[in-house]
């Protein structure tokens, strides 16, 4: 695979590594970018790598919940800029949309846009003179659950669903997953390929510190657990008091955390960078 540029620019910024040796890394692995992170954090020390994908989306996240807050449903519906994100039209319909969504319980959002919609879509498009998407909805809770969400400016959102407790408990357990992001809702439900993976780095970066086998067990174990609990939900010490943990939080209100999603807008989407000199250096000597 070529290695261009943007691969190792994107590399150097996840990293924050010097350009030859990413352009290193990434040749060695053939391009796999992951697999590069993983080589150079055994052989630097690094010890973690941002995530890919910047947030350059604009739009808004909108929620919303059942009367006995069993059930929430959050939605992202994006624009190209943060100027039509703030636009009443745009908000009219990413609220008409949520609306839609949320009495006919749809989480399929070509079948939601095909309710007429779409035609809307297209309308407002034509008006405003941007791109506008709906790019995902998701329903988080069911009958017996206790549910809540938590929108941070409307561009961070989290759901929280939970077994017992109350809807105050879950929004505040809400606004931490918003303010935190963990991966998981507690060191139980981390995948095993995961687990593996982290402990492949910590195996490589122990065996060079030259310590006995016996101790190098130790520090991994140490490590392991200590990776665990950073990225799991009820392990977490809470956002709004560090001395308690989310899940004894939660036990304390007599519940059980169940699951959670949390959306940011633009999260995983690209969006091409303009040089704006560049751009206009380019138009002139086209015009000379």
């Amino acid at each position: 695979m070529a290695i261009t540029a943007s691969l190792v620019k994107e590399l150097r910024e996840r990293t924050g590594l010097g350009m030859m040796e990413c352009k290193k890394a990434l040749v060695e692995t053939d391009g796999d970018i992951e697999a590069a992170i993983d080589n150079l954090r055994k052989a630097s020390g690094l010890k973690a790598a941002k995530k890919a994908g910047r947030t350059a989306a604009e739009g808004v996240i909108v929620t919303r919940n059942t009367d006995d807050n069993s059930l929430v449903m959050m939605l992202e519906i994006n624009s190209e800029t943060d100027f039509v994100a703030r636009d009443e039209n745009f908000l009219n319909f990413a609220n008409k949309v949520a609306d839609v969504a949320f009495e006919k319980k749809e989480a399929d959002v070509a079948k939601l846009m095909s309710e007429g919609l779409e035609a809307e879509r297209e309308a407002l498009v034509q008006k405003i003179g941007e791109n506008i998407s709906v790019r995902r909805i998701v329903f988080v809770g069911g009958e017996g659950s206790v549910a809540a969400a938590y929108v941070h400016g409307g561009r961070i959102a989290s759901a929280v669903e939970l077994k017992g407790g109350t809807a105050e408990l879950a929004k505040d357990i809400a606004m931490h997953v918003a303010a935190i992001n963990p991966q998981y809702v507690s060191p139980e439900a981390i995948p095993a390929d995961v687990l593996e993976r982290e402990k492949e780095v910590v195996r490589a970066q122990s065996e060079g510190s030259g310590k006995p086998a016996e101790i190098i067990e130790k520090m991994m174990v140490g490590r392991i657990n200590k990776f665990k609990a950073e990225i799991s939900l009820t392990e977490q010490p809470f956002v709004k008091d560090p001395d308690v943990k989310v899940g004894v939080l939660a036990k304390n209100g007599g519940a059980e955390v169940v699951g959670f999603t949390r959306y940011e807008v633009g999260e995983g989407i690209e969006k091409e960078e303009v040089d704006f000199a560049e751009e206009v250096a380019a138009a002139a000597k086209g015009n000379a």
